[in-house]
């Protein structure tokens, strides 16, 4: 890899006056260090924020849960803060490898790169060669079957689907302050290759995600993979259900972490109570409107099983 600066602030004020165009920021590494390695970015100071104490713990906060950014995937499925999201807890147990959960963080999660092979093999975000897109013409199974652009890779947060469903809020701060982003605008589908897929400017840090209080939510999470091996999945379906809502969100299936309005709509306020043959409505409804590719068609299918199996597991 490319030669760097390295940093290891030891305060959040610290870290964001070390950032800018060309800095990394570096917690578990999981991602990063592939990146690098492969030369797809070469950032010239790499920014290690394990040592900043503000962005660990897990804790209380407004009467719903605080997840510092720094947390392990190890420390957020040991906390009991956390069993009342259940949708969380499954999306998070998906991450099988007990080295990743060991080092990985909730933050790091929320801002890994897409794991589209034209990007990582330096084709860029859209990987677009002559004005042509390289997926639609090319290996594209594992690909997005809902875009609304140019974009076709798929989201890579594993948590991001279930955080949008609970509601979730993530926390921010750059050199201009502090901020707090819905989880459902934090992710973002880029038009062109200057754009990034989060909503994070280049000298801010994410520093919390803030969940509601859980009160009588019912959620639940249900991935579909080749195999149980450490893998990113096909599919996934993350459902909250609140007393007069649902959320249905799929994962997997577009460049950002896609809430399917039109099924969330249908469930509306009986989706404890709907019957088997009303969650087989809803998850057509969930993918009314995709457009998958020359290889990927069989993510429609999946994605409806994905989605009844989401509602059964947030059922118990």
């Amino acid at each position: 890899m490319q030669a760097f600066e390295y940093a290891s602030p030891k305060g959040l004020k610290e870290a964001v006056a070390m950032l800018g165009p060309d800095a990394a920021l570096l917690a578990g590494g999981t991602d990063l260090i592939s990146l690098m390695k492969d030369y797809v970015v070469s950032p010239k100071r790499v920014v290690s924020i394990r040592n900043i104490k503000e962005l660990g713990g897990i804790s209380g906060k407004s009467g719903g849960v605080r997840i510092g950014a720094a947390v392990t995937f190890d420390e957020l499925l040991s906390s009991s803060a956390i069993r009342a999201y259940p949708a969380l807890i499954q999306a998070a147990q998906g991450v099988s490898s007990p080295q990743i959960r060991n080092v990985g963080t909730v933050g790091g999660d929320l801002c890994q790169r897409p794991r589209c092979w034209y990007f990582r093999q330096g084709r860029g975000l859209l990987a677009m060669h002559n004005g042509k897109s390289l997926v639609e013409g090319g290996e594209n199974k594992y690909h997005a079957i809902f875009s609304s652009g140019p974009a076709k890779f798929v989201s890579a947060s594993s948590l991001g689907p279930a955080l949008i469903a609970l509601g979730a809020k993530i926390g921010v701060t750059g050199a201009s302050g502090s901020r707090s982003v819905d989880a459902a605008k934090f992710f973002v589908e880029p038009k062109s290759e200057s754009e990034r897929e989060i909503a994070l400017a280049p000298n801010e840090i994410v520093t919390e995600v803030v969940l509601p209080a859980a009160g009588s939510l019912r959620s639940g999470t249900y991935e579909v993979r080749e195999k149980q091996a450490l893998d990113w999945p096909l599919v996934t379906c993350s459902v909250a259900m609140g007393s007069d809502w649902t959320r249905v969100v799929l994962g997997h299936v577009a460049p950002v972490p896609y809430h399917a309005e039109a099924a969330s709509k249908m469930a509306g306020a009986s989706g404890a109570k709907m019957t088997d043959g009303d969650i087989q409505k809803v998850a057509e409804a969930a993918v009314a409107g995709a457009k998958p590719l020359s290889q990927n068609a069989y993510k429609v299918h999946l994605a409806k099983v994905a989605v009844a199996r989401a509602f059964q597991a947030a059922r118990g």
